[in-house]
């Protein structure tokens, strides 16, 4: 599957009625359990916010697991998601920098250096004393990103990445632009390590819950619309083709 097949399913799930209430009880959301295609695309639903991506990604660079350091207005969701002081535990940069979490990045690196073909190349994001650290001091943040393992084959650094949660809208652009800024640091990095170039490859998406809020429901209509407005013209063509066609074999048979 691929990032068209997954919009697809989602568009599908909505017009069904196919909903899922969230945790708070009351809102609905489309969902897809197990979700599992290449991310060819960097988008879903909705184009990307390049200036907060850019922001995010320095933000997971300086590994601060407080919301208040990302620059310009700290968005809505890390004010929700913290603790009464501003702390988190999703900082991405030092879940895989930091050797307060055992230097993850740096351990696929000197894998992968050292053995191309190894299946051992994983970084771990979560950990099991999570489901207590995640709901401590008032905060709400159970790290989404479970592990990302990545493969050396046929001259590729191939990835695969495997999430707990995955939001279809804002979760998925941030998450890929961040999957693929750690993907093309390791490539220069491992060709600093061995003076050998690997190539970008494909980038595979595992969701335990990939999902879109009520609140985004006005994007699948939008992609619904999209669609009828797309097929209308085909039919358009296709009666003004046909018209030609049936035109060209009266002056021929006249």
């Amino acid at each position: 599957m691929q990032v068209k097949d997954i919009k697809k399913a989602i568009i599908e799930k909505y017009k069904n009625k196919q909903f899922v209430i969230d945790k708070t009880g009351c809102i609905k959301t489309v969902e897809i359990i197990n979700a599992s295609f290449v991310a060819d695309e960097e988008f879903i639903l909705r184009s990307p916010n390049y200036d907060y991506i850019k922001r995010e990604l320095n933000w997971y660079e300086s590994q601060s697991l407080d919301v208040n350091d990302i620059a310009g207005e700290t968005p809505a969701i890390w004010k929700a998601v913290s603790d009464k002081d501003g702390m988190i535990n999703s900082n991405y940069g030092y879940l895989i920098h930091s050797e307060e979490n055992y230097s993850q990045y740096q351990n696929v690196l000197s894998e992968l250096a050292g053995n191309p073909n190894s299946r051992q190349a994983n970084m771990i994001y979560t950990r099991p004393n999570i489901h207590i650290e995640a709901f401590s001091n008032g905060m709400s943040d159970f790290i989404c990103t479970n592990n990302v393992q990545y493969f050396i084959r046929d001259n590729q650094l191939i990835t695969s990445v495997n999430m707990r949660s995955n939001d279809a809208v804002f979760g998925y652009n941030n998450d890929f632009a961040w999957q693929k800024h750690v993907r093309d640091n390791l490539i220069d990095d491992l060709e600093t390590e061995t003076y050998k170039r690997y190539e970008a490859g494909p980038i595979y998406w595992n969701v335990g819950s990939l999902h879109v809020y009520e609140r985004h429901f006005g994007l699948i209509e939008k992609q619904i619309e999209k669609e009828a407005e797309r097929q209308r013209l085909h039919n358009m063509t296709e009666e003004l083709l046909g018209d030609s066609f049936m035109h060209s074999r009266m002056i021929k048979t006249s």
